[in-house]
Parts: structure tokens; C-alpha cells; sequence
């Protein structure tokens, strides 16, 4: 009977032990807000990627896309307000010629990706044809206005000799509206939704005639510096859902329309080849390295259009440090 009491009195004592030990909890996970500077979009689908498969949240991080045009997310990484950013290449030479501490830590596109679209009937077939025509982009900033300029470069131009208009973020209407005979846009946007409409175009692509430094990750100096881990993190779930996207398109295609309010309205074909002709551009034999002549080639532009004074360290604009 004692006996039998003892091993009662142990099995409580053991239960009631194991019913005090608190069981782990699950660590809570770092927000980070993301500026990307266009509205939600197949072309996103490696960040897609990225949350829904789980790799920012395997690294402790919970990714909030934000879409608004008018954040400015160089500005706010550079005064340590955000982590990261994504942004163009030229943004990064040009905070850096106004002081802001900021570091290009991942490439995304390999290849940059703007185009010049025009008629067929105009004959436009190569840089040089561009001479004296009537150009429609958003505006004179960011990359269309960059690798605009660059094409030009690239065969002897400057923007004395075409007549630039701006038009905003308007090119495929106008185009379509015969408002505009010649449009610069991103080589996955507007010529695959005008091919789509039936219209015969001529493309050049800037890529096709000068390597630059393109979209990527942006970090500040100050993250860098103090939380080394959360860049690596970063870039690693970044490049993680990168090339997973690039192995399994149509299943980052159909995970994408959580992140897309409109997703099952845009016709599927045409977002298809968005996303396949983005992939060109973001292949590489290491995902996520930054060409040094690239970034050589993109300071060359700035300087030519006067819009940074004199050349900088660019060991201090990029970094592949972080890149696996």
C-alpha cells in the first residue's frame, strides 16, 4: 500500500512539474516596411515569393509593402527611418553626391530594364534613328528619364537633339490614342501591353547597348554598420525568393494574387509575359551580385547630364558583401 502510494504521490509530483515548465514561445518578428515606388505587380513576385513561402519570416522578419508613390524611401533609409528600400540605380548615386549615407546591398534586375517604343511605320531601329524625334516619357527624373539619356549617349545623341515630352505615367494610353508616336517605359510594362493591343512596335532596349547599375536592394550605412545580420538576412530571403520565382513561375504567379488587388481581373497572358520577361533581366549566374562597371557606367551617364559634379568612391555605393 505504501508502496503503491509513493508512485502515486511521484506521478502527481511529475505532472504537476511538466504542467509549471513554460513552453517556448515563438520569438516575436521585426516589422519592416518596404517602399517599392509602384503599385502592387507581377513584376514584385520574388518579394511575393519571399512572405509566402516564408523565407523573411524563417529569418525573424515580417515584411509591409508599401506601394505609395510618394514615400520616399531613399530618404527615409538614409536617415535610418526604414532598413530598406528598393530602388534604381541612379537614385543611389545621386543620394550619395547629397550626402545620404546609403549602400546598394543586393542587385535584382541584371539588366536594366527600360525601353523606347515607337511606331513600326517610323522606322526606328536602332539609337541613332531617335535623332530629331518627339520623345514621351513620365517626366525628367528617375530611371526612364536615366536610360533615356543613356541610349542617347550610347551613340553620340545628347537631349538637344530629340524633344522630349512629358507626359506622366500615361505612355500606353497615349500611345494607343496616337497622342504619342514614340514612349519611353519598362521593358515588361508598356511594349508587352501595346503588342498585346495589336500594335506593331519597334523596341530598343537600353540593356541592348549599355550595362547599368539597375533596381536593387538599398540599406543605409547605419544598418549596415550596426545590425550587419539583418542586411544578410535580408538579401538572403530576398535572393531566396528570387530564385525561387525564377524556378517556379506559375506558382509565384498564382501566390502573387493575395499581394495584387486586381490579379483575377488583368488578363493572364499578358501578366505572364510580364513575369517571364522580367525574369530575363534579373538571371544571373550569382543572383543578387552588383557589376562593378555597371555602377562605373551609370556614374559616366550622371555625369554627362550634369546630374552629380564630379566622380565618387563607389566602393561606398554598393557592396556584395551580403550577397551569397
Amino acid at each position: 500500500m505504501l508502496k503503491k502510494l509513493v508512485l502515486i504521490m511521484l506521478g502527481l509530483a511529475l505532472g504537476l512539474s511538466a504542467c509549471g515548465t513554460s513552453q517556448p514561445k515563438e520569438e516575436a518578428l521585426t516589422k519592416i516596411r518596404l517602399p517599392l515606388g509602384y503599385i502592387a505587380n507581377i513584376q514584385f513576385a520574388p518579394l511575393y515569393a519571399a512572405v509566402e513561402k516564408g523565407f523573411f519570416k524563417d529569418t525573424g522578419m515580417e515584411i509591409e509593402f508599401d506601394y505609395s508613390f510618394e514615400t520616399d524611401g531613399v530618404k527615409l533609409v538614409g536617415a535610418g527611418e526604414l532598413p530598406f528600400a528598393v530602388v534604381s540605380g541612379e537614385q543611389v548615386l545621386l543620394a550619395r553626391a547629397q550626402g545620404i549615407p546609403v549602400t546598394y546591398v543586393a542587385a535584382w534586375y541584371q539588366q536594366y530594364p527600360i525601353s523606347v517604343v515607337s511606331k513600326s511605320e517610323l522606322g526606328i531601329v536602332t539609337p541613332q534613328d531617335l535623332k530629331g524625334k518627339r520623345i514621351g516619357l513620365p517626366g525628367l527624373f528617375g530611371a526612364n528619364y536615366v536610360g533615356l539619356q543613356a541610349l542617347l549617349f550610347s551613340t553620340g545623341l545628347k537631349q538637344s537633339d530629340v524633344n522630349l515630352e512629358e507626359i506622366g505615367f500615361n505612355q500606353v494610353e497615349l500611345f494607343a490614342t496616337g497622342k504619342q508616336d514614340v514612349v519611353v517605359g519598362y521593358a515588361a510594362n508598356e511594349p508587352i501591353q501595346l503588342k498585346a493591343q495589336g500594335f506593331d512596335i519597334s523596341e530598343l532596349r537600353v540593356a541592348d547597348y549599355v550595362q547599368l547599375a539597375s533596381n536593387g536592394i538599398l540599406a543605409s550605412e547605419k544598418v549596415i554598420a550596426e545590425d550587419p545580420e539583418l542586411v544578410k538576412s535580408f538579401v538572403g530571403a530576398f535572393i531566396k525568393g528570387l530564385q525561387y520565382t525564377i524556378e517556379h513561375p506559375d506558382e509565384v504567379y498564382e501566390l502573387s494574387a493575395k499581394h495584387i488587388p486586381n490579379h483575377a481581373d488583368l488578363d493572364k497572358t499578358v501578366q505572364k509575359q510580364i513575369l517571364a520577361t522580367s525574369m530575363e533581366m534579373w538571371k544571373a549566374e550569382r543572383l543578387g551580385y552588383s557589376d562593378p562597371q555597371a555602377w562605373k557606367n551609370m556614374q559616366n551617364v550622371l555625369l554627362e547630364m550634369g546630374l552629380i559634379p564630379e566622380k565618387m568612391d563607389l566602393s561606398k555605393a554598393f557592396t556584395n558583401e551580403f550577397v551569397p
